[in-house]
């Protein structure tokens, strides 16, 4: 399943998931916005991961004096996808 998040809270303003939805395995992630260097390297690391491991591994992060972050939002994202 392929979606477009919008992002809240965060320099990016949307993020482009890809799950396969009979494994969970990301497939791609693609941010729109925020700090190329840090969300090419989040794309990067969870292509291949399940979507449960990387929610919980990034669900809570927060960026600087925000409650919220680039990988917050991405574990966001990805609830909203496999826990519908």
């Amino acid at each position: 399943m392929k979606t477009v998040y919008e992002t809240t809270g965060t320099c990016s303003k949307a993020i482009e998931v890809d799950v396969d939805d009979a494994t969970g395995i990301i497939n791609s992630v693609q941010f729109y916005g925020g700090c190329p260097g840090n969300t090419t390297g989040i794309a990067q690391l969870v292509r291949g991961m399940k979507a449960e491991d990387v929610i919980g591994r990034f669900e809570g992060i927060t960026c600087g004096m925000k409650p919220t972050s680039c990988p917050d939002q991405l574990a966001c994202a990805l609830k909203s996808m496999v826990r519908q």
